[in-house]
């Protein structure tokens, strides 16, 4: 099991990173939001990350989903089934978090970008890490209300479709913290961009739309950008946003 590394971004507030993918605790005294979950082989790692900061997985409040590919949905069933913990995503999320449709790169997509530089090590990692075993979520829930979610944090989730129709990104407005997901990531090993950028076309079920989003990611109040890719970016949105679109061409 690789040792995940925890960073620090705020108070009680920390990005974690497994194979390849991050995904945030947010502690607010015992209780915990937990944003993503990473492949299914990063479980250990997931457990070990929670136990770092002093939190028991039975004290996770909610999982956030931002989206459900597997590499970000992979224990979320687990702590559902285990601790009763709730899974919510955006409504038009909770069919891909149930696996009723799949919105992923398919094989052919990868081996078709084998020739791109990364893409075949990153493949090979992904299947390893549990990137083709089915994650899905027995009961996923959609947001209760629009606002404030009424959990550690209080994070406001972001409608940002075009990575997949339902991706959320999560607002931390208190701590001044915007959680990207993939709508806007830092770092990936199938790309040689660095900074805010979006991830390689193959990657977003609607490349124009994801671009489309960011617009919703521009408005926000933040100085921390913490990816589902990557690591932790600071500076504000509209920097990261203007950045994105830059490289975007």
């Amino acid at each position: 099991m690789r040792a995940p590394e925890v960073v620090r971004v705020g108070a009680g507030i920390h990005m974690v990173t497994g194979s390849n993918t991050n995904w945030v605790i947010v502690k607010e005294g015992d209780a915990v939001t937990l944003v993503d979950t990473g492949y299914p082989e990063d479980r250990e790692s997931l457990l070990a990350s929670l136990a770092a900061v002093g939190a028991d997985p039975g004290a996770v409040a909610a999982v956030l989903i931002t989206h459900a590919h597997s590499d970000h949905i992979g224990s979320a069933e687990f702590l559902r089934a285990e601790y009763g913990t709730p899974v919510l995503a955006h409504r038009e999320e909770v069919p891909h978090v149930r696996r009723d449709v799949l919105q992923q790169v398919s094989v052919g997509r990868i081996l078709a970008n084998g020739w791109r530089p990364g893409v075949l090590p990153w493949a090979v990692h992904a299947l390893r890490s549990g990137g083709k075993r089915e994650t899905p979520v027995a009961e996923p829930r959609e947001f209760p209300s629009a606002g404030p979610l009424d959990l550690p944090g209080r994070p406001v989730p972001v409608h940002t479709p075009g990575h997949t129709d339902g991706h959320s990104a999560y607002h931390l407005p208190d701590a001044g913290i915007l959680i990207t997901g993939d709508a806007l990531v830092s770092g990936h090993p199938t790309s040689p961009l660095r900074g805010p950028h979006l991830l390689p076309r193959m990657f977003h079920h609607d490349r124009a739309r994801a671009l489309a989003s960011l617009a919703a990611l521009e408005e926000l109040d933040a100085d921390v950008l913490l990816p589902g890719h990557g690591p932790v970016h600071r500076g504000s949105p509209r920097a990261a946003v203007r950045h994105a679109r830059e490289l975007a061409g």
